[in-house]
């Protein structure tokens, strides 16, 4: 993160949007929102906990911005889209489409016939596929 905080502004590309932060907002309760932008730890309390009884939910709504910013800074932009593989994940994420997007076919494959690998990879995967993205477009910028 130090890293990225040293680039000029300038540099540094929109790689999550907001609109996309707020729509998952609407299923905040759940987390959604918080694993989008990368924060896997508070989206598990958020999902566990129900936003935090839903006050940790509204507050949210005012932090959203502060969050986009923050994932602009820290994951590197490139030829796959975040906010793409996202929506991906959050609508066909039993059908492995996110990880076919991500050239990942065979896991895609086991995705397709298992349902997500019974759900618990679609969890895996909201934890990790920021960074997942991030290290696809880091190879190919090599």
């Amino acid at each position: 993160m130090a890293k990225a905080m040293n680039q000029n502004p300038a540099a540094i590309q929109d790689t999550h949007l907001k609109t996309i932060g707020y729509f998952l907002w609407i299923f905040g309760f759940l987390g959604a929102h918080r694993f989008y932008y990368g924060r896997p730890i508070t989206g598990t309390i958020w999902f566990l906990t129900g936003g935090l009884f839903l006050i940790g939910w509204i507050v949210d709504f005012f932090l959203i911005p502060s969050m986009d910013r923050e994932a602009d800074f820290r994951y590197t932009a490139g030829p796959f889209d975040y906010n793409l593989c996202w929506i991906f994940l959050t609508f066909l994420g039993a059908f492995g489409i996110h990880r076919f997007y991500l050239g990942k076919w065979i896991t895609g494959i086991i995705y397709l016939c298992t349902g997500g690998l019974f759900l618990f990879g679609i969890l895996f995967d909201m934890i990790t596929l920021n960074d997942q993205i991030s290290d696809e477009n880091a190879a190919l910028a090599r």
